[in-house]
């Protein structure tokens, strides 16, 4: 029997983890003719992080699978006013009538909603939990795949996994794993021309700032051999590049 995830994740052990799902028999759906799928789930992961109490410290969307680094932020949701809540609920899950008609949403409604302490309070707790928010993600990723494929049933494997990262150094591994993942995979020749990854968000943002040639200068990745096939850079490297960048300390993906 599956254990449950409200045992698996504890935000006063750690607010760090590593979430994977995997496409149903691990089926290529987001990669050859299917690739701008990608997009859709880089794109759903922003909107998201802008939604819940929580960051998006890293991720990789493969072909086959992606690669989330999420950290929790309790605190974040606990000083929302209701109405902020209200306004996150509902850009999540826009409310709809008895008869599945749109709402018109104005200020009043928003007031009146407020008021309802229970209701708010669950919506609360949901917008800082895990399993919401991989809920979030993957389910309008998989309606919208399957009206596109003009089929139904399962898109993604099962229950994504998530592991607990209880300390810097795994988080730094973590999110260097992470975004290795093209290169391990031959899909791209450096971690930061590698598309729909946190490194290359990281990097594309230094660079719109200006601070790319700095960073890159003083912590610039160096080609070393190992011993997987695919990979020609070292997770240290990376680490460089993050460690550079503030983090963790300003760990998000999408600043």
């Amino acid at each position: 029997m599956a254990t449950a995830r409200k045992v698996l994740v504890d935000p006063t052990v750690t607010p760090f983890y590593h979430c994977v799902s995997r496409c149903v028999r691990r089926a290529f759906l987001c990669g050859d003719e299917n690739a701008h799928r990608k997009q859709w789930i880089e794109d759903r992961l922003k909107e998201l992080a802008g939604i819940f109490s929580l960051d998006v410290c890293g991720f990789s969307v493969m072909d086959n699978h992606i690669h989330v680094l999420l950290r929790l932020d309790l605190a974040r949701a606990k000083a929302w006013t209701a109405e902020e809540v209200v306004q996150r609920w509902i850009r999540l899950c826009p409310p709809r009538d008895h008869n599945r008609k749109p709402v018109v949403v104005t200020a009043a409604w928003i007031s009146e909603r407020a008021k309802v302490v229970e209701w708010v309070a669950t919506r609360r707790l949901r917008l800082g939990d895990l399993g919401w928010f991989m809920k979030s993600l993957k389910e309008p990723i998989a309606r919208r795949a399957n009206q596109e494929d003009k089929c139904t049933g399962a898109f993604f494997e099962e229950r994504y996994k998530s592991i607990a990262i209880l300390d810097e150094a795994s988080l730094l591994a973590t999110c260097a794993y992470i975004d290795l993942n093209p290169v391990a995979a031959g899909s791209a020749p450096t971690p930061e021309k590698s598309p729909h990854t946190s490194i290359k968000a990281r990097v594309g943002h230094c660079s719109a700032q200006g601070k790319l040639e700095t960073l890159l200068g003083a912590h610039r990745m160096r080609h070393v051999p190992t011993s997987r096939k695919g990979i020609g850079y070292s997770r240290s490297r990376i680490v460089e590049i993050l460690r550079a960048m503030d983090w963790p300390e300003s760990c998000t993906a999408f600043p």
